[in-house]
């Protein structure tokens, strides 16, 4: 069943950090409710006037949250896709899903994935939180994406810190010339490479070993 084993969805506390909430238009009576519970979250969480933005459909999600994810803490895509009688239905699911996902880490900001993907337009009404539904998924999506960027933030801060090393770039990296302290191992003490001081082509070749002669007893 949907939703089982799933975290706690209360609220966390955001304040100060930006949220943007992306939304397409199908389907008006789900979506309107899913962007409604998204922006209720955000505001629980301490984020009063999230922007939210309203794009024709799934496939047009990605590139929206791209490009505002450059300005935001977090993004939240909201939507619904309903399964018909063609493979679209699979096309779509995956194109949206791979393309938040490229998002996410292309941005390094996190996308709370609220895309409902569901056989039946009453099996997306039991999950866009409306007063008859069993799930909340707007509300899910924006608290995912929130709690997300607050470890991020932490973790980047926690790097900011005086005399915390940069993990990418370690001060003994093999192959860091400018190194404190590092040698270069291509060059003995005195500075001169190990080419100029012994040139390969000075050295002789290894002389032929000798078979031993018949033994004379």
């Amino acid at each position: 069943m949907s939703g089982v084993g799933r975290p706690g969805v209360a609220a966390v506390d955001a304040s100060g950090l930006s949220l943007a909430i992306v939304a397409t238009r199908w389907h008006r009576e789900i979506t309107d409710s899913l962007v409604a519970r998204g922006t209720a979250a955000a505001v629980a969480c301490g984020i009063p006037d999230p922007l939210v933005l309203r794009v024709p459909g799934a496939i047009e999600l990605p590139v929206v949250a791209a490009e505002v994810a450059r300005h935001h803490d977090a993004v939240a895509c909201l939507g619904v896709v309903i399964r018909g009688g063609t493979p679209h239905f699979e096309y779509v699911c995956d194109s949206v899903t791979a393309g938040l996902t490229r998002v996410a880490l292309d941005a390094r900001t996190p996308i709370g994935n609220g895309v409902l993907t569901c056989d039946t337009v009453q099996s997306a009404r039991d999950r866009c939180g409306l007063p008859d539904s069993h799930e909340d998924k707007g509300w899910e999506a924006v608290v995912a994406a929130l709690d997300t960027a607050l470890v991020l933030r932490s973790i980047r801060q926690a790097h900011d810190k005086p005399g915390c090393a940069d993990a990418s770039q370690p001060a003994d990296a093999p192959g860091r010339a400018d190194a404190p302290g590092r040698a270069d191992a291509s060059r003995p003490a005195d500075g001169l490479r190990l080419a100029d001081v012994v040139h390969p082509a000075s050295i002789p070749p290894p002389a032929p070993l000798s078979h031993p002669g018949p033994r004379r007893h």
